[in-house]
């Protein structure tokens, strides 16, 4: 009987602890959502505005501080950039039907960049 209670005790632990870090990683997720969510509708019409020559700067200036490991930028720098890009390649879909189905890939790529790998990637 009291093996039967220390593990329910057990589980119950387990389960409680679990919960609560799949939760916490589910907020993050829920913030970061919302914060690419406006970031989209804020910078939307200002990128389908871009020709190639400003997209190309900021694909390079992009890349160029992500792989500066000095630089660490900030999560709405990051989302910035990752919306920024992932709003043209919506862009090229409308431009280019025939490429229509590659773009839409390429931005929700872009759209699924996460915030924490990045970090992770500078250490």
């Amino acid at each position: 009987m009291r093996k039967l209670i220390q593990l329910t005790a057990v589980t119950i632990l387990f389960f409680t602890f679990s919960n609560l870090v799949f939760c916490q990683e589910k907020i993050n997720t829920l913030v970061d959502g919302q914060l690419k969510e406006s970031l989209y509708n804020k910078y939307k019409k200002e990128v389908l505005a871009y020709d190639k020559k400003q997209f190309d700067g900021l694909f390079f200036e992009f890349f160029s501080k992500q792989s500066d490991k000095k630089i660490i930028l900030s999560k709405e720098e990051f989302y910035t950039y990752t919306v920024k890009i992932a709003i043209y390649s919506e862009k090229l879909g409308l431009l280019y039907k025939e490429q229509k189905e590659e773009s839409l890939v390429a931005k929700q790529d872009w759209l699924e960049k996460n915030y924490q790998e990045y970090l992770d990637s500078k250490k």
